[in-house]
């Protein structure tokens, strides 16, 4: 299989592109959808020991999720520099150390979106978190201890994925 034609269908907040796929014989038309490329860490204060997640709704699934925090790689930025760049926005900590996860595709039956996941240690918040007003972010930190992260039933799969690590790690 092969794309042979690939055709922007939306273009808002996220990308819709309509695809023509050769099978043998056989062209299929698909859809794929376009986020972008992701970041997301699991975040370990080394004073406290706590874990911290974020707190906000998300529009998939029509309700509050406790996630890791995460966010978009602009144009041109690194994965790395992105994730400074959102657990000082959504948490504002500033990264001692960081560690590389993973790099998934969360559902590449029908999505594009890549999303690398990070193990970040901070020690000291720099600035308020809670996400920027100009994105419309109402994000709340949510502290775990080791004990209850590792036995809280997360529905977000990049957190679980990363909570898992961390439970091998142990």
């Amino acid at each position: 299989m092969h794309i042979i034609d690939c055709k922007t269908a939306y273009d808002g907040h996220y990308k819709l592109s309509q695809l023509r796929v050769q099978d043998g014989e056989k062209v299929l038309k698909r859809e794929r959808f376009e986020p972008g490329t992701a970041v997301a860490a699991l975040v370990r204060h080394t004073g406290s020991g706590q874990y911290i997640l974020a707190r906000q709704y998300r529009v998939g699934a029509e309700k509050e999720l406790v996630e890791l925090a995460a966010g978009m790689v602009d144009e041109g930025e690194e994965p790395a520099t992105a994730i400074r760049r959102e657990l000082q926005e959504e948490l504002g900590y500033d990264v001692d150390q960081l560690e590389q996860i993973a790099r998934i595709f969360p559902s590449p039956g029908n999505s594009a979106e890549i999303i690398t996941v990070f193990y970040a240690e901070v020690s000291r918040q720099t600035g308020p978190g809670g996400g920027l007003a100009s994105e419309n972010e109402r994000i709340e930190a949510v502290e775990f201890s080791a004990g209850e992260l590792f036995t809280t039933e997360f529905e977000d799969a990049k957190t679980i994925i990363a909570v898992q690590w961390a439970r091998l790690r142990k």
